[in-house]
């Protein structure tokens, strides 16, 4: 509940107010609803704001607000405090602060190792950035480059100019595999506000754009995630903590009798000691992962998701969500969001849906192994490209698994799988990094894509080769993705256009494996001392999730090196 002069603040949720409104229009609005006079209100900040767009002929902004009143008669607060109460879109304001398990800076027992953390993502940023800020002095290491060299890297191999590097590129380096995205900065899952509070202020404090505190969909774009990974490194280092590039870890080293971490090995022989290991390595590190299956680490397969990008100007988009407001600077690039659940015969069971859409922006090798090709999107904050992208997957089952892994049982499959199709796109497209791709009405083949007009000129770097996509995606896939496409074109016009352009193959939504953890401890299931963290281990889809991840576990890693009880 917050306090302001002695006078109770409160949140106000829900108003609308036309999209050409002024800042004089807000604060009258905000009088007439709750019922007050210009002069008994202090003040209001933003909250957030969003967009209703479900009447292109009034579309609305939605603002959360919190409310400062001055000074009013004992009387007349307490009449209006019983009027709020009843309003189920008023509420004291929220105490939404972050506060540390342990008061930093923490003093841990003389002799106590440094804590370890495996992956430079959002995950292992987070998690290492907390334990700097109880004073734990972390050591995080990340198999890739700084964020400068490895923007030369992945953008030098999308151009042609600089080959592929395997541990230098889309998936591998400092920031993960959000550095080269639209930077989404919302989750599905549902947290608690003082953690999404605490990423989004600490992504502010590295350089982010105080806009991502209060939008309803916050985003960072490419170029300037490359700044707040920076930004994110410099505070650790600064609180004691150390970041180490190209520093792959090789192995775990591992208690002979009890299995309890004692530390890692890096791929040059080096050695690092630790007694609690955060292992944050994103969904890419399939070789690591091969090595913890060696080490008996518990793993066990997961569902995810595969299919292709899928490309249409930008402007259908905006025209399709905003009608004739499109292009009102207080609008944007529109976004969207589209699912299917297929009716089809063979088709039970399986959805298809869109992932990463990326307004204004462009479709982007992400392969992180040699001889494979992989797609994904990326914007910049202005999203100012001519297309828009999006990932249209379908769901990838562990039934679907069991030809590729070695036994039904094998947590290593869905690599197996992944790398089948990813191969078989790279293949297909030629065998130098280009992309297969191929129109929406090729694709369908039947006379059902609707509308005509121009090919969409494929974004993707370094390139497409077009040709029949479905040579690259799995039987039910293909099927899905067509079953799918004429009933989008229901909600967007012109989704299913001939000229609308299909690049192959996503294969990278999420992980394919999780590593088992303890429910309140957050250690692995059987390897005392190491911690899975982020999406890379199963428990995270997104920056802000694997960010909230990420501090979870190093609250628990605190507690631990304090010897104090976990939960």
């Amino acid at each position: 509940m917050g306090e302001e002069g002695g006078q109770q603040g409160w949140r106000l949720s829900g108003l609308r107010l036309p999209l050409d409104h002024s800042e004089a229009d807000l604060g009258a609005a905000l009088c007439r609803r709750l019922r007050l006079a210009p002069e008994q209100l202090r003040g209001w900040s933003l909250v957030k704001r969003s967009v209703d767009a479900r009447r292109h002929d009034q579309i609305r902004l939605v603002y959360s607000l919190d409310v400062q009143l001055a000074e009013l008669a004992p009387a007349l607060l307490k009449t209006l405090s019983r009027r709020w109460a009843a309003d189920p879109q008023l509420q004291p304001i929220p105490d939404d602060r972050y506060r540390f398990p342990l008061a930093p800076p923490a003093r841990p027992q003389a002799g106590t190792q440094r804590p370890v953390v495996v992956g430079a993502g959002p995950c292992g940023y987070f998690a290492a950035l907390l334990l700097a800020q109880m004073g734990l002095r972390p050591i995080l290491l990340e198999r890739g480059k700084a964020v400068r060299q490895r923007t030369a890297d992945t953008f030098g191999f999308w151009r042609g100019l600089r080959p592929f590097d395997p541990d230098s590129n889309a998936q591998f380096g400092e920031g993960g595999a959000g550095t080269f995205s639209d930077g989404k900065l919302y989750s599905q899952v549902s947290e608690p506000l003082p953690y999404q509070r605490k990423v989004l202020e600490e992504l502010v404090a590295a350089g982010a754009h105080p806009d991502i505190l209060t939008l309803h969909h916050p985003h960072i774009g490419t170029f300037k995630l490359a700044t707040v990974v920076r930004g994110l490194r410099h505070r650790i280092e600064a609180l004691g903590g150390t970041v180490r590039f190209e520093s792959r870890v090789e192995r775990l080293l591992l208690d002979p009798l009890d299995r309890r971490v004692r530390g890692v090995q890096l791929a040059d022989g080096e050695v690092i000691a630790a007694a609690r290991v955060i292992l944050a390595p994103g969904h890419s590190a399939r070789d690591l992962f091969a090595t913890l299956q060696q080490q008996g680490v518990q793993l066990e397969a997961k569902p995810f998701a595969m299919g292709v990008r899928i490309e249409h100007p930008q402007a259908l988009i905006d025209q399709a969500r905003w009608g004739a407001a499109a292009g009102h600077p207080r609008l944007g690039a529109a976004e969207y969001k589209l699912v299917h659940h297929c009716r089809g015969a063979g088709l039970d069971g399986r959805s298809v849906w869109s992932f990463c859409m990326c307004p204004g922006g462009l479709v982007v090798g992400a392969t992180s192994e040699v001889g494979m090709v992989v797609t994904n999107g990326m914007s910049q904050h202005s999203r100012n490209e001519r297309n828009a992208n999006s990932g249209l997957v379908v769901n990838i089952n562990l039934d679907d698994l069991a030809p590729y892994g070695d036994g039904p049982a094998d947590p290593l499959a869905g690599v197996a799988f992944q790398r089948h199709w990813e191969a078989r796109a790279f293949a297909l497209a030629g065998g130098d990094y280009a992309a297969p791709s191929q129109c929406v009405g090729a694709f369908l083949g039947d006379g059902a894509a609707g509308g005509g007009g121009p090919a969409v000129i494929a974004s993707y770097q370094p390139g497409v080769v077009d040709c029949a996509i479905s040579a690259c995606l799995p039987d039910f896939v293909s099927a899905a993705l067509r079953e799918a496409l004429p009933v989008f074109a229901r909600s967007i016009p012109g989704y299913a256009a001939a000229g609308a352009r299909l690049t192959a193959v996503e294969t990278r939504t999420s992980s394919p494996l999780r590593i088992p953890r303890n429910s309140t401890t957050l250690e692995s299931g059987n390897t005392p001392g190491l911690y899975p963290a982020g999406e890379g281990a199963g428990y995270a889809g997104g920056i802000l999730s694997a960010a909230i991840d990420g501090i979870k576990v190093a609250e628990q890693v605190a507690l631990a090196l304090m010897n104090q009880p976990m939960g």
